[in-house]
């Protein structure tokens, strides 16, 4: 399994014990929320003489759909950062940054907050 396979798929795992995770396609209408979708990643390899380096960028979108408990995605979204650098640690590779947003969504019939993560792994 290639390190960006390895990354997405424990940062999955760890979401999963707490969360409702989607990975692969957003989840059917009517589902529950709040909700985790593990979303686009991408990876930039550079070759070197003896082996290879790079680095890997995962996106994890979170939705909720109270925009009055801004602190439920908060929460979540910390547990997504957490996932990360323990994702990392157990890898044997470095989280070298985290960004994160919260920003309101109207793509539904009603009011939602989208948090976004974009983690950043160098191997």
């Amino acid at each position: 399994m290639d390190i960006q396979q390895k990354i997405f798929t424990e940062i999955r795992n760890r979401l999963k014990e707490s969360y409702d995770v989607y990975d692969g396609f957003l989840p059917p209408e009517g589902t529950a929320y709040p909700f985790i979708y593990i979303g686009e990643n991408m990876l930039i390899d550079t070759p070197l003489k003896n082996g290879t380096r790079g680095e890997v960028e995962q996106t994890v979108h979170v939705y909720s759909n109270d925009p009055r408990k801004r602190g439920t995605i908060s929460t979540i979204l910390t547990a997504v950062r957490n996932a990360c650098g323990q994702t990392a640690d157990s890898l044997g590779i470095i989280c070298s940054s985290v960004s994160q947003q919260i920003r309101p969504d109207n793509t539904t019939n009603e009011p939602l907050l989208h948090g976004i993560i974009m983690a950043s792994f160098r191997f």
